[in-house]
């Protein structure tokens, strides 16, 4: 089947990826730890100039949901058939954000605010290994007033799948919960991921009020593990945590929560009415490993890809391995001119 226009909608934070091979030294400096997702704090504000003067930088439209978007529509090659929202502030990475999603095909509604600088990640790579430092600044501004101005919910009545990460949970839960309670009222589909571990620890409250309007929780082995140890799960089981992640009280009855773990070069876990499947990924040579930014939110926009068309879950599991071994043979999360997905 194919997705028509609009089918997909993500929101989220969009930031511009300032990425960069840095060595272990500039990690120690800043005390960033390999594969780690952080929020920016005062110490680590200098390091985006030191990061540009230093090392080879390149500079990527970032930022979760916006990278799972941009590749669920390189996937599906139609223009047009997803749309995002987020903030960006007024200023030239705001612009070269602008720029970079018309080419990605994605209908894009930003919120732009007067006050605050678009925001960054610094993406520190080291031995393929990422770790991500992200300075919010405008992306933490939006508000769900841009949410509801008929030109932007337009955008969500005409979507029938929602797919936000959780990072969106510290700036806008009433947006989340907006739309997420239009999906339940119109049995339509809402995703969202758990995203990093100090998510599930330091907002847990929130996620939790969200939870039961999740079709789809996506995640991986070191988010599961946290969201275990803050529920009191006392296991450290990946397969066991999607089960019971995917049997949690839900606020609509028709879907099915369907639970989604990626373990890096294990297998995905895809827990659904109780049970678990496990799918391989595609191995890939040590040497042709790139780097790992992206790799998780390509993943789900590969699988997001094949959702929408209404492909059973092996195929979106397909799509997603596809996407991720594509996106960690490149520099940030960025792809060829056309998927070779079949």
């Amino acid at each position: 089947m194919a997705a028509e226009e609009g089918i997909l909608l993500g929101m989220g934070n969009p930031l511009l990826d300032i990425s960069s091979v840095v060595d272990q030294e500039f990690l120690d400096k800043y005390d960033i730890k390999l594969n780690d997702a952080i929020l920016a704090e005062e110490k680590h504000l200098p390091m985006y100039e030191e990061m540009a003067s230093k090392f080879n930088v390149e500079y990527i439209a970032g930022g979760a949901t916006q990278n799972s978007i941009r590749v669920a529509q390189w996937m599906l090659q139609i223009p047009g058939v997803t749309s995002y929202m987020g903030c960006i502030g007024k200023d030239k990475f705001g612009e070269e954000m602008k720029k970079n999603s018309a080419q990605a095909g994605v209908n894009v509604h930003y919120y732009e605010d007067e006050s605050a600088p678009t925001g960054t990640c610094a993406v520190c790579v080291v031995g393929g290994e990422r770790s991500l430092v992200a300075n919010l600044s405008a992306a933490n501004c939006y508000k769900s007033e841009h949410l509801k101005r008929p030109e932007n919910w337009a955008l969500v009545e005409k979507a029938k799948y929602y797919y936000i990460a959780g990072f969106f949970l510290t700036v806008s839960p009433e947006s989340i919960q907006l739309v997420a309670e239009h999906a339940a009222a119109k049995n339509k589909v809402f995703m969202m991921n758990l995203s990093a571990p100090f998510i599930c620890e330091f907002f847990k409250d929130v996620q939790e009020k969200v939870l039961p309007y999740m079709d789809y929780v996506f995640g991986n082995e070191t988010e599961a593990r946290t969201f275990s140890k803050v529920h009191g799960w006392e296991t450290d089981n990946v397969e066991e945590i999607a089960v019971k992640i995917s049997q949690w009280p839900k606020a609509s009855g028709t879907h099915k929560r369907i639970t989604v773990i990626t373990q890096g070069a294990d297998p995905v876990v895809v827990a659904e009415d109780g049970k678990v499947k496990l799918f391989p990924v595609i191995k890939l040579p040590k040497e042709q490993l790139v780097d790992t930014n992206g790799a998780g939110d390509a993943f789900v926009g590969g699988f997001l890809s094949q959702l929408v068309r209404e492909k059973p879950i092996e195929d979106c599991v397909r799509g997603g391995c596809y996407a991720a071994n594509v996106i960690i043979q490149r520099s940030g999360c960025t792809y060829p001119e056309k998927p070779d997905f079949n």
